[in-house]
């Protein structure tokens, strides 16, 4: 993995709130991130946990096919995602000492899929942070056409950590915020192997796949270690909440482990 970042891409992304960083896996890293992804999606997809979409409302089931957790149930996504590695580029890019894995997320746009609304990441989750990373690795080339992910630059400095929720209308987010319709929106396609990597407040969505083909993206979630607690369950096993208060440190690493610290840097490649 090409997980080296030039200080510029970093202040290019503190500012603008995303970057692409294409031909992040070579060939055979990209091959096993798929060969694993479509296993571990699979065996999701036949199990009634819950944590996939194939029973939701006829829009959300037909933007993407989106298979979460997939860390906790199957080991070869786990040793992946768990890569110090990813940790360190997290933390290099929000400039904090330490990340740990929120959660991660498949989400295969399939042919003709519908649009993924404008929304921001952080008002769903049990923290409030501007310094969590998003990455979004592309298993097939994500292009304009085929539902590649737009952002707003600049809007992760915005706004406050009140949830619109993405539902069927784009427009949704911009009644939060209609000073945001003057921002131009900036697509990232990129090829297959690439890593679109954003900070977790930022106003982002895609476009509805255009295309034939089925558009496969594998993502997950990096937090600074010493979140807190915001009393607002999600995301993980609802057993993790039971003894839980506002302003607990979110930090049992059966749940939320810890992926790096610049403590405990020395013996990760680079």
């Amino acid at each position: 993995m090409k997980t080296e970042v030039a200080p510029e891409r970093v202040a290019q992304f503190q500012k603008e709130g995303f970057i692409v960083i294409e031909g992040f896996l070579n060939s055979e890293e990209l091959q096993t991130w798929r060969d694993v992804t479509e296993e571990a999606v699979q065996q999701r997809l036949a199990s009634d946990d819950g944590l996939h979409n194939l029973d939701a409302d006829d829009f959300y089931k037909n933007v993407f096919t989106q298979c979460l957790r997939l860390v906790d149930s199957h080991a070869g996504m786990k040793k992946l995602l768990t890569d110090p590695r990813l940790g360190r580029l997290a933390a290099t890019l929000s400039g904090v000492d330490g990340v740990r894995l929120w959660h991660d997320q498949a989400l295969f746009k399939q042919p003709y899929g519908n649009q993924t609304a404008w929304h921001r990441d952080v008002p769903y989750w049990a923290f409030h942070s501007r310094k969590s990373v998003s990455m979004w690795f592309a298993l097939d080339d994500a292009t304009v056409a085929n539902g590649c992910l737009w952002y707003l630059p600049g809007t992760h400095l915005l706004g406050d950590y009140e949830l619109t929720r993405i539902g069927s209308n784009m427009l949704d987010q911009f009644h939060a915020y209609p000073e945001w319709l003057e921002i131009e929106a900036v697509p990232a396609p990129c090829p297959a192997g690439s890593v679109v990597i954003h900070n977790a407040m930022i106003a982002h969505g895609a476009s509805a796949n255009m295309t034939p083909g089925v558009r496969r993206a594998m993502t997950s979630v990096y937090y600074p270690d010493g979140e807190l607690y915001n009393g607002t369950p999600d995301t993980l096993p609802e057993v993790y909440y039971r003894n839980l208060k506002p302003g607990d440190r979110l930090d049992d690493d059966r749940y939320v482990p810890l992926i790096w610290h610049r403590d405990q840097d020395k013996g990760v490649p680079k």
